[in-house]
């Protein structure tokens, strides 16, 4: 691979570690805070599916991503995707879960207004009522997953090493799950800006499997989000796991299963196919915040439950991230362009 190409990459890699630092937590976030999982088991777990999950099922978002603004140079995708890896950092620096989705769409459109290039009103439109969306199903799915889910513990009567010893492995299950999911819808906001411009050319490894171009580009991006799971992500996996909310461990397995019910439905080619076949709408295919996933999980527990139990000052925290993120992106990514534009001329 080119010097050059490998360096501009780095501006996505950099956002996928930015991405594995701040949304394992959903992943794996309720699990460690409830001291059900080790931080360790939970990075190596996570880390192995988002790989999985990206490279075998990350098409479909990056498709959707780049209808929004087709960034044709590496250049302006390195500078894009550094912009919202900055974005992310400082959010996870301070502790904050905020959406990755959310970065990359603000560095998207402060690329559209740079370069004078149209902003798809239409995708805009798609995307944010997903971020509006996405936190309602994960409390409607975490309500009904409730409603089954105690009841049948209840009937089924287990002895309580027995009942502990099932909710750990539901909830690596699960978060195997939630990883996959995640790296599927997600690897759009790490490498999609990077899809137009793509540098990389089919790999065939013998007579075992090929790469194309595109999955080697979704592979780097995954390994980029692993090792940022493996080194920054433990302090917003507390914030998530402890702080928001207490949970149960069983409540704890709820929230990670609809938070990754919800990312599989927004990055299912398979589903949307499907769908379409039987005549039925079909759901957008868009990368989606897994932190309003899980948040908006957590939030339907606590509706369920009367309300109680929520640390409305995290959660005001939480939100005043998800507001500020996409502003914060398109400003450093334009104010980035126009800086470099001029020190070139």
């Amino acid at each position: 691979m080119d010097v050059m190409v490998l360096l501009l990459l780095t501006g996505g890699l950099f956002l996928g570690w930015s991405l594995g630092a701040n949304d394992a937590a959903n992943v794996f976030g309720t699990a460690v805070g409830t001291r059900m999982v080790s931080f360790t088991k939970a990075a190596m777990i996570c880390s192995v599916f988002v790989i999985l999950g990206a490279v075998i099922s990350g098409a479909g978002t990056s498709n959707t991503l780049g209808k929004l603004g087709a960034i044709d140079t590496l250049s302006a995708s390195f500078v894009a995707a550094i912009a919202a890896a900055l974005t992310v950092y400082v959010m996870t620096h301070l502790g904050l879960p905020v959406s990755t989705s959310q970065a990359i769409v603000g560095a998207i459109v402060g690329w559209n207004l740079h370069s004078g290039s149209p902003t798809d009103v239409s995708v805009l439109i798609k995307i944010v009522g997903t971020w509006i969306a996405c936190p309602i199903l994960a409390g409607l799915v975490a309500m009904i997953l409730y409603k089954v889910t105690v009841p049948s513990l209840r009937l089924a009567r287990l002895h309580l090493l027995h009942l502990d010893a099932l909710t750990r492995l539901a909830l690596i299950i699960a978060g195997a799950f939630g990883a996959y999911s995640l790296g599927a819808n997600n690897i759009a906001n790490v490498m999609g800006v990077f899809v137009a411009a793509n540098p990389l050319e089919a790999l065939d490894v013998g007579r075992l499997f090929s790469l194309s171009g595109i999955q080697q580009l979704f592979l780097l991006g995954g390994l980029a989000i692993a090792l940022g799971v493996f080194t920054y992500s433990k302090k917003v996996m507390l914030t998530v796991g402890a702080d928001l909310m207490p949970l149960s461990p069983v409540a704890a397995w709820i929230v990670v299963m609809s938070h990754s019910i919800v990312l599989f439905l927004f990055a299912s080619q398979g589903l949307e196919a499907l769908l379409a076949r039987s005549g039925l709408p079909t759901i957008p295919l868009v990368p989606v915040s897994s932190t309003q996933a899980v948040v908006g999980a957590m939030l339907g527990l606590a509706i369920l439950k009367g309300g109680g139990g929520i640390n409305f000052g995290v959660l005001v925290r939480i939100a005043s991230g998800w507001v500020t993120t996409p502003f914060i992106a398109l400003v450093i990514c334009f104010a980035s362009l126009s800086v470099l534009r001029n020190f070139f001329e």
